[in-house]
């Protein structure tokens, strides 16, 4: 059955997770049997916060040699599951932080993968390895997010008002805007609700791009506010605050901090916290809860 196949009204399984507030319907659709090539009206329809389950996104649970055939990501990819990642607004996403983790807590609970030892899952941005606490199902998980790209400098703008940013890119592209130090002048009201996309300049971000802005707390730690491409300000951004992290440490480099990988970085968010290390061999790591919170069956 592929997803033209599936008649309206027939019912599919679903469930809801999160990572510090990020929230998203996964699809189990092991072997790619129940949506085929998945529509964005249905990932739109199971987003809706009113009208369907609520999300900021939908992660789509299917083996890798499924949805190589049938589209053909993910080739040469060595890990039998893929994260099938789409925007609330139903637009594709190369890499979810936060998505990833709650992804791989219904593979450890489901029993399809085993928590001891290291667990590979397959993204449109290469294989992510995950490492679950003492080997549980439960506790935080730890993911390997690769190799960060610093590419310069640039600027976001709300309103009449502009900051500069750092440009880094983790698989999908960021914009870090500092404010400022909290206590003198940094404040995370001052950007708004961010209800409407800050703007940024579309040659250096075609596809756009996440803004992330920024506050210290202390040494090694920040608050964060993020505006997610595709779905608004959202609780949480897992590869948002493993780029946060990455300026950060750039920063305090820079002001005379010395070399700050290897450090842990905490980064507050309006859904939780996240521990970022940016390692010395230039892997960021991420650890942070995730949460499988419910499940059923819907015709959306």
């Amino acid at each position: 059955m592929n997803s033209a196949d599936h008649a309206p009204g027939a019912s599919y399984p679903f469930l809801k997770g999160h990572g510090t507030e990020n929230d998203f319907v996964l699809l189990p659709d092991h072997d790619g049997a129940v949506h085929g090539e998945l529509a964005a009206e249905r990932v739109r329809a199971l987003c809706d916060r009113r009208a369907g389950i609520g999300g900021d996104g939908v992660l789509r649970v299917i083996r890798t040699a499924a949805i190589q055939s049938i589209s053909g990501v993910g080739l040469g990819q060595d890990a039998e599951w893929f994260m099938d990642y789409r925007n609330s607004d139903g637009s594709i996403s190369e890499m979810c932080g936060n998505g990833i983790r709650v992804f791989g807590r219904h593979l450890a609970l489901a029993g399809l993968v085993d928590p001891v030892g290291p667990v590979p899952v397959a993204t449109r941005d290469g294989v992510k390895v995950l490492t679950f606490a003492d080997g549980a199902a439960d506790g935080a998980i730890t993911v390997d997010m690769g190799a960060p790209k610093v590419l310069g400098e640039t600027a976001v703008s709300i309103g009449e008002r502009t900051w500069p940013a750092v440009h880094v890119d983790m698989g999908n592209p960021h914009a870090v805007a500092f404010l400022g130090d909290a206590g003198a002048g940094g404040d995370l009201a001052e950007v708004g609700a961010l209800i409407e996309a800050p703007v940024h300049d579309p040659a250096v971000y075609p596809h756009g791009v996440n803004v992330e802005f920024v506050v210290r707390r202390g040494p090694a730690h920040v608050a964060m506010r993020v505006h997610e491409r595709g779905s608004g300000e959202t609780r949480s951004c897992g590869t948002g605050a493993c780029a946060v992290a990455v300026a950060t440490a750039l920063a305090d480099a820079t002001a005379g901090g010395g070399d700050r990988r290897d450090t842990d970085y905490r980064v507050d968010l309006p859904g939780g916290t996240l521990t970022i290390r940016w390692t010395a061999d230039d892997r960021v790591l991420m650890t942070g809860p995730a949460l499988v919170v419910a499940a059923g069956t819907t015709t959306l």
